[in-house]
């Protein structure tokens, strides 16, 4: 795939291919590696803060090469180091699906290099392939999504690719569970009148009781979704989904609180701000932090707004700001 003619060298190596570090619910403070083009997936989820997926693939190619992504981590991790910055986690969690890319593993093994944690945050929709369960065990952390068990559920809130079989995702997962090395988690997102129900959450349950991650975490939707109409569960279904998968497991936990603003100032506003935004949108409370981190005031962000850069969304009371994908 020529990714430069999608893209342009100078956006590939600017704006999407690191980003951060960001402060996440679970992983603390991850520096995030955009291994895929935007907006590259397997599956086009109702809940995705991205928006849509763009281009469907099920199965990995080649993007931008384990040297490019080697050398943009590298520059990141220099400055966080004469920062003194911390970070917890170098986090393969891109615009699409970061097991589409051929080169995962090896693009790991050189991170690792660096002498900080890995973690790569799927879908879960490609763990059938060997090629991508050898990378995936390379990583010190994965974190398997685990949203549905019953096939049209699945399909409605996570609208796969067609020749992604559900039945033989779960079982690749199970399997994968018992020869990892490395510190397992998966994430439950929960969609009201979706997949919230009393007799999917059971199955959920029992499915995650043979997965035996150390966390099992329940999320609801906290920015902009792909599709509007979604929306959180009701505090009975989500207390529900706790009690039932906590007792299934003994290892639930709530991931539905904002994750703060901690957003890293590495000394280049709109580089590091559209960084950012390229995969993690920001709440208008974070994007004033940044800005006082960068000593800038509100006009950095109209004028982005002028050029077409950043798209504006109200979800839930909020401001969320994104950068614009073309």
């Amino acid at each position: 795939m020529d990714v430069e003619g999608i893209l342009g060298r100078e956006k590939v190596n600017d704006n999407l291919i690191v980003f951060g570090p960001v402060p996440s619910r679970r992983l603390g403070r991850s520096l995030g590696v955009n291994n895929i083009p935007p907006k590259i997936c397997s599956y086009s989820c109702v809940y995705c803060q991205l928006g849509r997926t763009v281009k469907f693939m099920s199965a990995p190619e080649k993007f931008y090469g384990p040297d490019l992504i080697y050398a943009r981590v590298k520059e990141k991790t220099d400055k966080i180091i004469k920062l003194d910055e911390k970070l917890d986690y170098i986090t393969f969690v891109p615009d699409g699906e970061p097991t589409l890319d051929a080169d995962l593993s090896d693009e790991i093994e050189k991170i690792k290099t660096l002498g900080f944690k890995t973690a790569v945050i799927t879908n879960s929709s490609l763990i059938c392939d060997a090629s991508v369960a050898k990378a995936l065990s390379k990583a010190d952390l994965v974190c398997f999504k685990a949203d549905a068990v019953y096939k049209d559920i699945w399909i409605k809130i996570n609208r796969p690719a067609k020749n992604i079989k559900l039945e033989a995702v779960l079982e690749a997962i199970i399997e994968f569970s018992a020869s990892y090395k490395g510190v397992l988690i998966t994430d439950t997102m929960l969609v009201e009148g979706i997949n919230d129900g009393a007799k999917h959450l059971e199955a959920v349950a029992d499915y995650l009781a043979g997965v035996k991650a150390s966390k099992n975490y329940i999320s609801v939707i906290t920015r902009p979704p792909a599709e509007m109409r979604v929306k959180k569960p009701c505090e009975e279904n989500l207390n529900w989904a706790y009690q039932l998968i906590n007792a299934a497991t003994g290892r639930a936990e709530y991931n539905i609180n904002f994750e703060g603003a901690d957003f890293c100032y590495m000394g280049e506003a709109e580089k590091d701000f559209l960084s950012i935004i390229s995969v993690h949108p920001m709440r208008s409370d974070a994007v004033k932090e940044f800005l006082e981190r960068a000593g800038l005031d509100w006009a950095f962000i109209q004028e982005l707004k002028t050029r077409g850069k950043i798209v504006e969304t109200l979800y839930d009371g909020m401001d969320f700001y994104t950068r614009k994908i073309s």
